[in-house]
C-alpha cells in the first residue's frame, strides 16, 4: 500500500507508528479537517476563499522564458508576474531576479536588518502532526516554565542585548492556556520593546487579551495550503482543522495585534503553490487591513528528535531564494524573516537580496538560554527542542557579521508614546 503520510519511519515510537497506521488504515476515524470544533469561532471573510481559487488554478508549467523577461521588465509586479517568477522557467533568472530584488529591498528598507530570538515556554503537544518534533506520540522531554523561570530567561536574553522576542509554546491548552501566555507576555513587555507570538490559533477576543497583555504581533504558520495534504500530516489534535488555522492572523488583526506573519512549510508539499498561496495570504489580508505589518517566511522543513529522515522535498537552496526574491518583487514593502534553520552561508547572501530580518542567539528548546548564552548550567529541567537549527551565531556573532556585510542591524524602530 502507498504511504498516504509524509514520512514513516522505523525512529517513531512504536505507540506512534501504530496509532499512525490505524488511522491511516481507516480513514473514517479521522476527524473531518474542515469542519470547526466547539469553541473555535467562524469568522465571515472572502481571504481563504480567494487564496484557495487562485492556488488550485495555478499551472506553473505554463509559463515560460517571455512572460519570466516580461515580468521582470515591468515596473510594478502583476499576479501573473508573481506566478511566472515562482514558476521554474523564472530559474535561470535567477541572478536578474536577485538583482532587481535587491532594489526594491534597498528602496524600502534601507540597509537595515533586524534581529529577534525565539523564546520557547513550553513544549507540551496534543496535536499529532507527522513532521513536528513536539508532536503528542513524539517521546521527548516536555517541560512548561513556570513565571519565574520565564522571566530568568527573559533576563539573560535582554542581558545579551537583544529587544525583541517571540513567544513560543506547543500547541497544548491545558498546559499553555491563554491566561498562562498573556503573563508571560506581561513580563516580556518589561524586558522587550517588541514581543511576538507563535502559538496555537485562538479566537479574536482571546487575541484582543493577549494584545493588552503586551504582544504585539502573531506569527502562524499554515504549514501547507493544500487542505487535502494537510489533512494527510495532521492527524488529531485541534489544528487538524485547516480553516480555523487559516483565519488565524485575520482573528488576530480583528483583535487589535499591530501585525502579523505567515508561512508555509516549504517541503510538505507543492512548494510553488504554497508559496504562491502565502504570498496571496498576504496580498489579500494587506488590501482589507491596510494599517496592519505584514511579513513573511519561507522555511523549510528540519529533522526533529527521533525521525532525522525528515527533509524538505525538492526545495534546495536554489529554490528557496528564487521564492524569496519573487516575494520581495511582488510585495516589496513586506518584511521577510529567514530563520536558523537554514544555513549561516545563506543567511548572509539572503540579507543582502531579499530579507529583511533574521532570528540569533536561538534555542528551540525549553529552558536552556541561560546555558547556551552564558555556559552555566541551568537550574531547571530543559526540554527537548522542536527541531534542529542549522545557524546557531550567537547574537553578537550575527550582529557583528551583518554590520561586516555593510548592513545595518536593527534591535527596534517602534516607540510606544
Amino acid at each position: 500500500m502507498e504511504n498516504l503520510f509524509f514520512v514513516d519511519s522505523d525512529q517513531l515510537s512504536p505507540e506512534a507508528l501504530a496509532k499512525k497506521h490505524s488511522l491511516e488504515k481507516d480513514p473514517s476515524t479521522r476527524k473531518d479537517h474542515m469542519a470547526y470544533l466547539p469553541g473555535m469561532e467562524e469568522i465571515q471573510s472572502d481571504v481563504c476563499a480567494n487564496v484557495i481559487a487562485q492556488m488550485e488554478a495555478y499551472d506553473y508549467t505554463k509559463y515560460t522564458a517571455r512572460d519570466v523577461r516580461a515580468a521582470l521588465d515591468h515596473d510594478t509586479c502583476t499576479l501573473e508576474d508573481f506566478k511566472a517568477l515562482l514558476s521554474p522557467a523564472a530559474e535561470p533568472f535567477l541572478e536578474e531576479m536577485a538583482q532587481k530584488a535587491r532594489t526594491e529591498t534597498s528602496k524600502h528598507f534601507g540597509n537595515t536588518v533586524y534581529l529577534f530570538t525565539p523564546l520557547y515556554i513550553a513544549n507540551y503537544c496534543e496535536n499529532y502532526c507527522v513532521y513536528c518534533g513536539f508532536n503528542c506520540y513524539n517521546h521527548i522531554s516536555r517541560v512548561k516554565l513556570t513565571m519565574e523561570q520565564i522571566e530568568h530567561e527573559m533576563k539573560v536574553i535582554a542581558d545579551s542585548g537583544m529587544e525583541e522576542i517571540l513567544i513560543l509554546t506547543g500547541e497544548s491548552r491545558a498546559h499553555s492556556d491563554v491566561k498562562y501566555i498573556g503573563e508571560a507576555c506581561k513580563l516580556a513587555r518589561k524586558y522587550f520593546r517588541m514581543v511576538g507570538l507563535e502559538i496555537y490559533p485562538v479566537n479574536v477576543e482571546e487575541y484582543r487579551y493577549l494584545h493588552e497583555c503586551g504582544a504585539d504581533y502573531v506569527t502562524v504558520f499554515q504549514e501547507t495550503y493544500d487542505a487535502d495534504k494537510y489533512e494527510t500530516l495532521h492527524l488529531l489534535g485541534h489544528k487538524r482543522v485547516w480553516p480555523y488555522r487559516f483565519n488565524a492572523q485575520e482573528r488576530a488583526l480583528m483583535g487589535g495585534m499591530r501585525g502579523v506573519a505567515f508561512s508555509a512549510l516549504l517541503g510538505l508539499s507543492d512548494f510553488r503553490k504554497d508559496a504562491l498561496a502565502s504570498a496571496l495570504h498576504v496580498y489579500y489580508l494587506q488590501r482589507k487591513y491596510p494599517h496592519a505589518e505584514m511579513s513573511l517566511s519561507c522555511p523549510r522543513l528540519r529533522p526533529i528528535i527521533n525521525n532525522d529522515k525528515i527533509n524538505p522535498l525538492d526545495v534546495g537552496e536554489t529554490q528557496l531564494c528564487q521564492v524569496l526574491c519573487a516575494y520581495r518583487i511582488f510585495l516589496p514593502f513586506v518584511g521577510i524573516t529567514v530563520s536558523s534553520r537554514e544555513s549561516a552561508r545563506f543567511r548572509n547572501g539572503i540579507v543582502k537580496i531579499a530579507a529583511t530580518k533574521v532570528s540569533a542567539g536561538v534555542s528551540t528548546g525549553i529552558g536552556d538560554h541561560e546555558s547556551k548564552y552564558t555556559g552555566k548550567d541551568a537550574d531547571t529541567d530543559q526540554g527537548d527542542e522542536q527541531f534542529e537549527i542549522d545557524d546557531a551565531r550567537s547574537f553578537d556573532t550575527m550582529y557583528q557579521d551583518i554590520s561586516q556585510e555593510g548592513l545595518q542591524p536593527v534591535l527596534n524602530d517602534y516607540l510606544y508614546v
